[in-house]
């Protein structure tokens, strides 16, 4: 049965219809087997990216939340770390400033101690010049009247 006959390059017959109809069942065949699961698969890959893509900025949100939180944090502690920092300056110098107070005092406590002994280690040794040179005194004036007197 042939439809038409014709020396050509392509004839059409029945083993075209065949050809057409075995190349219809290929491309169900195909489509079933490779191209929906290769579609499914491609799918699945543009959403796991699109997750991971949601995930990794979804980390860098929380990244910057991190470091923002850790630089607050840093900061209140610089801040009390300053202020302690002046508080030990101002108890040290308070203790210094009384440190100092206390030993002027017992300065002037030692020097007025020494100033009384010296002055009265002074006023021993006058009374004691002041003895001896009257006694001196006395001596020179009976040697001085004992040789002017005529004996």
């Amino acid at each position: 049965m042939q439809i038409i006959s014709n020396v050509a390059l392509i004839s059409i017959n029945e083993t075209l219809i065949l050809q057409i109809i075995s190349f219809l069942i290929f491309l169900f065949i195909i489509n079933r087997i490779m191209f929906r699961p290769l579609r499914k698969v491609m799918n699945e890959r543009e959403s796991y990216i699109e997750n991971i893509q949601k995930d990794i900025i979804a980390a860098e949100n929380q990244f910057e939340d991190l470091t923002n939180q850790i630089q607050a944090q840093e900061k209140a502690v610089r801040n009390e770390a300053f202020a302690q920092k002046e508080q030990l300056e101002a108890s040290g110098g308070q203790q210094a400033a009384e440190i100092l107070a206390s030993t002027r005092e017992e300065i002037n406590t030692l020097r007025a101690e020494a100033q009384k002994e010296v002055d009265a280690r002074i006023s021993a040794a006058r009374k004691y010049v002041q003895k001896e040179s009257q006694d001196l005194a006395k001596n020179i004036i009976e040697t001085v009247l004992y040789r002017s007197r005529p004996s």
